[in-house]
C-alpha cells in the first residue's frame, strides 16, 4: 500500500498538469471551431435548434478522442499540443468535406435538418477515431 501512495504522491503534479492540458486544449479547440464555421451554433441552440446542438455534439466528441488519445502517447505537453491543433485542422476539413457532400451545409443546420447534422456527425466521429488509432501506431522499429 507504501507503494500505491508514494506513486501517486510522485506522479500527481504530472496527472494534473496533463489533465488540464488536454482540457484546456479541448475547450480552446471548440472555442475555435465554432469561430471558424460559418454557422452561430450557440445561437442556433439557444434558439431550440436540434440540428446545431447535433453537430456541436460530433464536434467535442471529435476532439476528445485524438486528443485523448495523444494524452496516451505523447512525451511532452508540447506534442500532445501539436496532436491538439492536428485534431482541429481535420475537424475542420471534416466539416468541408461534408459541406461539400451535401452542397451549404451551414444553411442545412440552421435549418435543422437532423439527417445533415447526422451525417457530420458520423463523419466527424469516424475521423476522430482513425486519428486516434493512428496515435497509437508504434514507431518504426530501427533496423
Amino acid at each position: 500500500m507504501d507503494a500505491a501512495i508514494q506513486s501517486f504522491v510522485h506522479g500527481f503534479d504530472n496527472f494534473l498538469i496533463s489533465a488540464l492540458a488536454a482540457g484546456a486544449l479541448l475547450i480552446l479547440s471548440c472555442v475555435v471551431y465554432v469561430i471558424l464555421t460559418p454557422m452561430k451554433e450557440l445561437e442556433l441552440l439557444r434558439n431550440g435548434n436540434a440540428s446545431a446542438g447535433l453537430g456541436l455534439a460530433g464536434v467535442i466528441i471529435g476532439l476528445t478522442i485524438p486528443i485523448s488519445s495523444a494524452l496516451a502517447t505523447s512525451v511532452s505537453l508540447f506534442d500532445l499540443l501539436v496532436w491538439g491543433v492536428v485534431a482541429l485542422l481535420i475537424q475542420l476539413f471534416s466539416f468541408r468535406v461534408v459541406d461539400l457532400i451535401l452542397k451549404d451545409l451551414p444553411k442545412r443546420i440552421e435549418n435543422d435538418e437532423a439527417g445533415a447534422a447526422i451525417l457530420l456527425i458520423a463523419v466527424k466521429i469516424s475521423s476522430a477515431l482513425i486519428v486516434g488509432a493512428a496515435l497509437w501506431v508504434p514507431a518504426p522499429m530501427a533496423s
